[in-house]
């Protein structure tokens, strides 16, 4: 394991500057401190060879800034001023407003640009409505939603173009914005106030929610009742954002409690301990946003802003990233090639498996490597009825006798939850499949409560999912019992337990 601690990279101090926001372009070239008096502009390439100042005139401090987030739009970005959005073009050096988006009558707690349409801004406030702009005509939203409380924060969905959240003191609304007069759902999250919230990068249903209650919770809200997983703290959490790579999370603390100014890293598999700690700045960390990763390069840059005054800037190498990746020990894939596997009876070929035989060489090997993944009982439905055409048809054929697991199937979510209890072990999982399953396009499996195993069991069952899953999309094959009778068999191997019952 990589060291647990590190000091950044690059320090720059701007001491004059008072910003209390932060926003990082989506070219990954410059940074917006955004101070009372001025708007200071930095150049990333070379933050020590001086920086641009924008003036303004205002007795308010800038709540929320945020730079547009698509390349044809790269040189706007949004200032929330109390009661108003002032939209900045920074171009060839010079910057100025462009238009400001007057409607809200209380103060404006945050703002976020849409992830699929540049030309979308959306606002929340203490005033109880969230505006969705277009900055193509400002003179009012386009769209206001009405959620009788005010709201703290409001996030689009980074995968749905049509959704978003808010957060509402400890709870959250998911809004489909086609459908503004009410709420799609209701999540009564947290007990304290919401501080921060983050949708997963690639599931839509997912988000995580960070709050005065001293934990992070990870959220389906299709299933609003009960968070997935929980992050539980010391102190109160300021933000928890999802990483761009892996399965990392980045937690920092409440910015009115100045005995923790270190960023955390964590992989979302593993809540025990964080992988890595950035330890620097020497008072509270106010923003951090990723950079745009160099052409070339596979590290990434963190760059963060604190109430010290210093811009920071940290690398994340390829070692660290995979601190965060589901096969998270040294040495897992050789322990799942020693983990023993059902026999493999003898059994009809099916339709789908029909392909050339080979008498010698590269092709047996995949033969024998596909065989070995494969499921060791199949149950017969799919010799009957033909290779299941639909998710539904899929869930439709699965064999359900399997003992001791129990599998909740929703083919118009596409997604299922699977509960294996073999010994004294637990399995919950989430199964997601993607629009193109299984046209070479493989589910994604998340651990969720209760689950009982430990990280690296966790981190080996995992390994053997995707392997199983893998080899059948890749041929267009649907994957989910064959998994099913993997995650069980792998059970027995380390239970020492039969808790299938076989087919006679």
């Amino acid at each position: 394991m990589a060291a647990r601690w590190s000091s950044e990279n690059v320090v720059v101090e701007f001491r004059d500057a008072q910003a209390t926001a932060m926003s990082v372009d989506c070219l990954g070239q410059r940074a917006v401190l955004s101070g009372r008096r001025f708007l200071y502009i930095v150049n990333l390439d070379a933050p020590n060879e001086g920086h641009r100042k924008i003036s303004r005139q205002s007795k308010w401090d800038i709540g929320a800034v945020q730079w547009n987030p698509h390349d044809s739009y790269a040189y706007y970005f949004a200032a929330s001023s109390n009661q108003r959005v002032d939209l900045y073009k920074w171009k060839e050096g010079n910057g100025e407003v462009c238009t400001s988006l007057q409607g809200h009558t209380r103060v404006i707690s945050d703002l976020d640009w849409a992830v699929f349409e540049p030309d979308l801004l959306v606002t929340s406030s203490v005033d109880t409505y969230i505006y969705i702009w277009d900055i193509k005509d400002t003179r009012k939203p386009t769209v206001s939603l009405s959620a009788v409380a005010g709201a703290s924060q409001v996030k689009w969905n980074k995968k749905n173009a049509n959704c978003l959240a808010t957060s509402h003191d400890g709870d959250v609304r998911i809004w489909d914005k086609r459908k503004p007069s009410t709420a799609v759902e209701y999540l009564a999250a947290h007990l304290s106030k919401i501080h921060g919230l983050d949708w997963h990068p690639d599931n839509e249903y997912t988000l995580a929610t960070s709050s005065q209650d001293n934990s992070v919770r990870f959220w389906d809200y299709r299933q609003p009742r009960k968070y997935l997983n929980i992050l539980p703290c010391q102190v109160p959490v300021w933000k928890a954002r999802y990483t761009p790579f892996s399965n990392g999370l980045v937690t920092v603390m409440v910015p009115q409690l100045r005995r923790e100014n270190s960023l955390l890293l964590w992989n979302v598999f593993d809540l025990n301990t964080p992988v890595h700690t950035f330890v620097g700045h020497d008072d509270v960390v106010l923003e951090f946003q990723w950079r745009k990763q160099k052409e070339g390069s596979k590290d990434y840059q963190l760059v963060t802003w604190s109430r010290d005054q210093t811009l920071r800037m940290w690398r994340i190498d390829s070692q660290l990233q995979r601190l965060c990746a589901n096969d998270i020990l040294d040495g897992v894939e050789d322990l799942i090639d020693g983990i023993s596997h059902l026999p493999e009876p003898d059994k009809t070929l099916h339709p789908q498996d029909s392909e050339p035989q080979h008498n010698s060489g590269h092709g047996d090997e995949e033969a024998l490597k596909e065989d070995f993944l494969n499921d060791p009982l199949v149950g017969k439905k799919t010799d009957q009825l033909g290779l299941p055409q639909t998710l539904q048809q899929e869930f439709s054929l699965i064999n359900v006798q399997i003992r001791n697991v129990n599998v909740e199937m929703d083919a118009v979510s596409r997604s299922c939850t699977v509960s294996v209890h073999c010994g004294n072990h637990r399995v919950r999982m989430l199964v997601m499949f993607p629009v193109q399953y299984p046209n070479n396009a493989a589910p994604s499996f998340q651990f969720i409560n209760p689950t009982s195993i430990t990280a690296s069991m966790k981190a080996k069952l995992l390994k053997i999912l995707k392997d199983t899953s893998l080899q059948k999309v890749k041929r267009n094959q649907s994957c989910l019992e064959p998994c099913l009778r993997q995650l069980v068999s792998w059970l027995e191997s380390v239970v020492g337990t039969w808790c299938i019952s076989r087919d006679p």
